[in-house]
């Protein structure tokens, strides 16, 4: 789940769109994952409080220096919390892999398709879909479970990730297909 944090998720701040209807969707979702003991991991951005670690990124977008360890704006929002078993990585570029431990993490576990949520969809969650594409990973972007400040720069950058980086599918298709491939887990019967 890419930077569901306060700060890009409240329209005060950096949020709106359809940045809430995502997070509602993604809730479904990532309760279907814990349930089926998927890995979750999240991201965050987070800088030092003495900014010794903004860049380009911060200069690009004003104010984002201010989304530091113990800031509210960049906690996750309360609704898709992490739960300790969790990874959260801490980020200062736009992407979940860039400068993370995210592709440690993911080859510790066997993991080759990355299910994509979070905001915004032509920002953080395009850099992380065409970096996890460039580790080859299979990547797949839940449609209704992204969001962005507005509809426009969300659409065009789905219609792209889906041209070149990612396969495009909604919640319900994801959830069907994770049940369908874990039910001994569902089950109890494992």
């Amino acid at each position: 789940m890419v930077d569901f944090v306060n700060g890009f998720c409240d329209p005060e701040y950096y949020g709106g769109g359809n940045i809430i209807d995502a997070i509602k969707r993604t809730r479904i979702l990532l309760q279907t994952a814990r349930e089926l003991k998927i890995p979750i991991a999240h991201t965050r951005v987070v800088y030092e409080s003495d900014g010794s670690n903004k860049g380009i990124f911060c200069e690009k977008v004003p104010g984002l220096e201010r989304l530091t360890e113990n800031a509210y704006i960049s906690q996750i929002v309360d609704d898709l919390t992490p739960e300790p078993n969790e990874y959260v990585v801490r980020k200062t570029q736009a992407s979940a892999f860039f400068g993370t431990g995210l592709v440690s993490w993911l080859i510790a576990r066997n993991i080759e398709t990355l299910v994509i949520t979070g905001c915004t969809t032509s920002g953080c969650v395009r850099a992380s879909v065409v970096d996890s594409m460039s580790y080859n990973y299979r990547t797949i972007v839940v449609t209704d479970c992204v969001g962005d400040r507005a509809i426009g720069p969300h659409e065009a950058n789905l219609f792209d990730m889906q041209q070149k980086y990612a396969d495009l599918y909604s919640a319900d298709e994801v959830i069907s297909k994770l049940k369908e491939q874990n039910p001994k887990v569902l089950s109890g019967k494992q």
